[in-house]
């Protein structure tokens, strides 16, 4: 028996319905989407090169999510529509699950990496042009992705490192840097006149205006820090512009000393000792 014209009509348009309504519903999901991803970018408040990084670096991970997502909208939309004009999609689902099921156990560690990409981002740790430490590497981050951060650390190297294995980080461009300078002097020397002279020292770098921009706070004499066997240890503490405090310690350990020959309290020997990082206590000895 021959179908009717109108059975024909039927038997196209409700598939081309259905086509037309998961074509529809796949552009509203897009439409959400973007605006889902565009929620994720962080304005720069400012013009400071922290903020417009920022900004940019939240940007092309919400481009990034919008891409991925829109990709797998409209393969999910494709295997949708396909069986509206009698093809099978099932083969195609069950090869495209397996292969995901393989790369899920084979790429666990691209996972964690990206998963942990998106935290840095989401959570703000650091951003391109901020100088950060790892338990790896120590360095400004030049390049940033989800999967990794590459750092040029102070000997001027590349450090790669995948975002997974960063656990803990410190940034030290953020807010204030801080320095500490210990003083040892020997116990024959007069207490009161050697923090005289490290209170002029210290006045002299505090109200010259070229150091002002570099100066958060201090420096300031602390006082005793403690009792060694030939005498007391000094201490002065400094806050200055983030990644400035070696800069600061140089120039207050200058002054320092011009102080001391003007005073004409001896100097000895003078000992300088590495950090372990920038934002923990750095002791650089003076003996006098």
């Amino acid at each position: 028996m021959m179908s009717s014209p109108f059975t024909q009509w039927l038997n196209f348009t409700i598939p081309a319905l259905h086509f037309l309504g998961i074509f529809a519903l796949a552009l509203v999901v897009n439409y959400f989407l973007r605006g889902a991803t565009a929620a994720l970018i962080k304005p720069a408040s400012s013009q400071s090169r922290a903020a417009v990084a920022r900004h940019e670096q939240t940007h092309r991970l919400a481009d990034a999510l919008y891409s991925g997502g829109k990709r797998i909208v409209w393969c999910l939309a494709l295997l949708t529509a396909l069986p509206e004009f009698g093809i099978n999609t099932l083969p195609v689902v069950a090869i495209i699950g397996l292969t995901m099921l393989g790369l899920g156990f084979g790429a666990q560690n691209l996972i964690r990496d990206l998963i942990a990409g998106f935290q840095i981002v989401f959570e703000d740790q650091f951003t391109l042009g901020d100088t950060i430490q790892t338990a790896h590497a120590a360095g400004k981050v030049e390049y940033f992705t989800l999967r990794r951060t590459v750092l040029r650390d102070l000997r001027g190297a590349l450090v790669t490192i995948a975002n997974g294995d960063i656990r803990a980080v410190e940034n030290l461009s953020r807010d204030w840097a801080q320095a500490f300078i210990d003083i040892s002097v020997t116990s024959e020397e007069p207490l009161e006149k050697t923090l005289q002279a490290l209170e002029i020292a210290s006045a002299t770098l505090r109200s010259d205006p070229s150091w002002s921009q570099a100066i958060v706070d201090g420096p300031r004499v602390l006082g005793v820090q403690n009792y060694g066997r030939l005498g007391p240890t000094l201490r002065i503490q400094v806050r200055t512009a983030p990644t400035r405090q070696d800069e600061v310690s140089r120039e207050l350990r200058r002054r320092i000393q011009m102080e001391f020959q003007r005073q004409k309290i001896p100097i000895s020997s003078v000992q300088d000792v590495s950090h372990a990082a920038v934002l923990r206590e750095p002791k650089e000895k003076i003996q006098a």
